[in-house]
């Protein structure tokens, strides 16, 4: 960033700035404000991205208290990358969404040389690079912390934002303008970029970590579990001066958009990655440099991971890892993206860290569908930055498979550094006390008297509980349907759903929507403006669109994904009332099993009289523009329109087709019903061409007719 003469005459600079004591006129303050804000941006850089600075604490002090005292002579000087505007003096009440430019996926993961093989040997097939020729990849930390995307728009910080769910995330702009290893200003317009999107972690080094922790035992205060939570909750402060004081640091490892002032993208100029990482540790970023390396082959690749995880421990920050890319941009773009991850870069995961401890009992849980989960109750062991007491055993097949039992010394893990794990029993270590785990045969957590005997279909691990009796499956049920993936009722958390379930105000999920407010705001806890804050969140959730319904309604194997494709495909939830299976696995990537759980629910009348209810309530049951694939321009010839394909089409098959519709605005759907605009009817049309003609409110076209209006 800065040439040998230029640090040279910033070191001159501010010794002279720190002899000079003057009370300036207008002109000359504005002068000294311009130096002094040059050379505390340099200074920073020297401690903050190179861990290396040329001045002591003190003398750096003085020289932002001289800034400062400038300022507060002559605001209407203040520049807004001035080192002192880093820290707002509002606080952030809430954290508004604000969308990437990019979307940001995630990367698949490898554990070992082989599956690293393998991703070469996939690139080489995507590129169509020779069997024999070497790939080159960039090889660089996997940083354990908090991920950010910062947005700088005619060379000013603009925004800052967490990952989210990668399209869309918080946005922490006051936070992030703290963080002094993020350049409040960047010289992007010298290489002809008016707007970037950089991609980053924010960490704290593990040193900080310690002496944050010590002064927060000192306060009585509870300790962070890890330098990773530290970072990302510091990140989310509401108070922008207290994330300043939790020490944090940010690498920047991805220049994923570069635009010009008329909009075009600039990213082709940069030929690598490596080039582009290199632009912006000269432009001031804090970057990878001598644990990043450009690698001539994937045995180089291999070879340079190894030596990291075996240095892993002596790195100052958390890593669990390092990224492999494709360094050309060129083949990056030739290997593509699934909907999930980049097909040009991978993650190579380090060994998890291990530990032993004692298992000392079994106890189960029942889940929001019945299944028992056996938990390991373990002696508390220290393992990766956290205490384990607790380890998910899954299943009976897995207790099984381990040969586990009560007394045993086993072998705990947390699998990619999160997920705490049992790899083994010591056998070697037995004493002949241990004592064989009983799966149970009825329910474990049924106490009324009126025992309920496991199920465990065909196919399936788990056991599970068929008819619940005593109320835990409801119970979970309404956790999970209030949770942020399902209706994400803010403000209606695990313990306060539990607390409410006892207190018998909640025991359907129809009861969310009618809770006792006047009630709730007797309660310890609780006040006027916390009620008030719930309800409207509850209000909020009852417009939700019909896919966050679907999947908050604990209906087995119905996810996300799958959610949302029955919600482009229906006008009102009870529509599903009527669906044969065919009309679900007409939908790609909607298999038999799920559409027969899906059918089994909507057959139940006890389920419909509770949506019923629901929506007597208030809750949304019909389709929303959320839950319609993103439509064409409002002039594209089937906007808004709802199109089914049936028989044999002679000119282009049946993805092409409704592909071509879904350019031309229309929505494709699987069934035949009064929603549906166009049916294009082919050879050997049959039952759906019947249907649509005794409807006689949906358009029948021919294949000529469908692209003749097309255009």
């Amino acid at each position: 960033m800065y040439t040998p003469e230029q640090q040279r005459a910033f070191y001159d600079l501010s010794k002279e700035l720190l002899e000079k004591e003057t009370h300036p006129s207008r002109e000359a303050a504005e002068a000294a404000m311009r130096d002094l804000r040059d050379v505390i941006l340099y200074h920073e850089w020297r401690y903050y991205v190179l861990n290396d600075p040329v001045v002591s604490d003190y003398e750096y002090d003085r020289l932002f208290k001289k800034l400062e005292s400038l300022e507060a002579q002559f605001p209407e000087l203040i520049a807004p990358d001035s080192p002192t505007q880093r820290v707002s003096a509002d606080l952030t009440e809430d954290f508004p969404s604000a969308e990437h430019l990019t979307p940001m996926l995630s990367l698949a993961n490898s554990y070992n040389a082989e599956d690293l093989f393998d991703f070469d040997e996939q690139v080489k097939k995507l590129t169509l690079t020779p069997a024999e020729d070497d790939v080159e990849y960039v090889v660089e930390p996997k940083f354990d912390g908090g991920t950010i995307a910062l947005v700088y728009e005619n060379d000013l910080l603009h925004r800052a934002a967490t990952r989210g769910n990668g399209i869309m995330g918080e946005e922490m702009t006051a936070n992030a303008r703290v963080i002094r290893s993020i350049p409040l200003k960047a010289a992007f317009s010298k290489f002809g970029f008016q707007k970037v999107e950089l991609r980053g972690e924010v960490l704290i080094r593990k040193d900080i970590f310690t002496q944050v922790n010590q002064k927060r035992e000192a306060e009585g205060l509870p300790l962070f579990a890890n330098p990773r939570n530290a970072a990302t909750g510091g990140l989310r402060m509401k108070d922008p001066k207290e994330t300043a004081q939790r020490g944090l640091e940010a690498f920047v490892y991805q220049l994923a958009f570069a635009a010009d002032a008329e909009g075009a993208d600039q990213l082709d100029r940069l030929a690598t990655h490596d080039e582009s990482i290199a632009l912006l540790g000269n432009l001031g970023f804090k970057v990878p440099v001598e644990e990043r390396k450009v690698c001539r082959g994937i045995q180089e690749v291999v070879d340079f991971c190894n030596r990291w995880q075996a240095r892993r421990e002596d790195y100052p920050y958390e890593i669990d890892g390092m990224v492999v890319k494709v360094n050309r941009r060129d083949l990056q773009e030739r290997c593509g993206y699934t909907s999930h991850h980049p097909r040009w870069a991978i993650a190579y995961k380090f060994q998890a860290k291990q530990a032993t401890s004692r298992l000392v009992n079994v106890e189960y849980q029942v889940g929001k569908v019945g299944s028992i989960t056996p938990v390991a109750k373990l002696e508390p062991v220290h393992l990766a930055g956290v205490t384990i007491s607790s380890v998910s055993l899954h299943n009976e097949d897995f207790i099984r498979a381990k040969d586990l039992r009560i007394g045993d010394t086993v072998l705990v893990e947390r699998a990619g550094d999160v997920i705490p794990y049992i790899v083994k029993a010591m056998a070697e270590l037995r004493t002949g006390e241990e004592r064989t785990i009983g799966f149970p045969r009825f329910c474990p957590v049924n106490d009324t008297g009126n025992p309920v005997e496991l199920v465990r279909e065909e196919g399936e691990a788990a056991w599970r509980c068929p008819v619940c009796v005593c109320g835990a499956q409801d119970l979970q049920r309404l956790i999970w349907h209030v949770s942020k993936d399902a209706m994400d009722i803010e403000g209606l958390g695990k313990s306060i759903v539990e607390r409410f379930f006892e207190l018998g105000w909640l025991r359907s999920l129809a009861d969310v929507y009618r809770l006792p407010y006047d009630q709730i705001e007797q309660l310890e806890g609780f006040g006027a403006k916390s009620v008030a804050n719930l309800q409207a969140s509850i209000e909020k959730a009852k417009q939700n669109p019909i896919h966050r319904l679907l999947h908050s309604l604990s209906i087995h194997h119905l996810g996300q994904k799958i959610s949302k494709l029955l919600a482009a495909e229906i006008g009102h939830v009870l529509d599903l009332k009527n669906w044969t299976l065919e009309d679900y696995t007409h939908i790609k990537d909607v298999g038999p099993v799920v559409a027969e759980n899906v059918m089994a629910y909507f057959q139940q009348p006890g389920n419909i009289r509770l949506l019923e209810e629901m929506e007597s309530l208030g809750v949304n049951l019909r389709q929303t523009d959320d839950d319609r694939p993103r439509a064409a321009s409002a002039d594209a010839p089937l906007a808004g329109k709802s199109i089914l394909f049936t028989g044999t089409l002679q000119t282009m098959g049946r993805k092409e087709a409704q592909e071509k519709a879904e350019a031309a605005g229309a929505r494709n759907v699987s069934a035949v019903s009064s929603k549906l605009d166009i049916l294009v009817a082919g050879e050997a049309a049959g039952s759906k061409l019947k249907k649509a003609r005794e409807l006689g409110t949906v358009q029948v076209l021919t294949e000529e007719e469908f692209l003749n209006l097309i255009g």
